[in-house]
């Protein structure tokens, strides 16, 4: 399954088998090497590559989750206040279950997002030659 492609001017972060990462725009890609911020690196050099999605992931519903739940506090204590509750009563057991469960699963979820494709399992790098020889 193909997962993304880079080409010439794109933005990319990635890791090295070396353990480090790197930040750039690519310059060149010749042969089998790519060229990041005059930088030349082999693409077997590359562990990992940094994730950026576009689409809702793990991390976005994470936060749609957390953002529920705090706006389920935030909406009961208008609607006590409104009807001149007793601060104590502005908040309902289900209502603080239901609050809490929101916020602790979309903080769960934002934990467990992986952020990067780790190469040589279940993804592979391909360097594609297109073009002349």
């Amino acid at each position: 399954m193909h997962v993304r492609s880079y080409t010439i001017e794109d933005p990319i972060t990635f890791e090295t088998v070396y353990g480090q990462w790197f930040t750039g725009t690519i310059d060149d890609l010749r042969r089998d090497t790519i060229y990041i911020n005059g930088q030349a690196f082999s693409y077997k050099e590359i562990a990992a590559i940094s994730r950026e999605r576009t689409k809702l992931s793990n991390r976005g519903t994470g936060v749609l989750l957390m953002t529920a739940g705090a706006g389920l506090f935030a909406i009961s204590a208008v609607n006590g206040g409104l009807r001149h509750d007793e601060p104590k009563d502005w908040y309902k057991p289900t209502g603080v279950i239901i609050g809490g469960a929101l916020i602790a699963s979309g903080v769960i979820l934002v934990a467990t997002a992986k952020k990067y494709y780790t190469l040589g399992g279940r993804f592979k790098l391909q360097y594609l030659q297109i073009g002349r020889r």
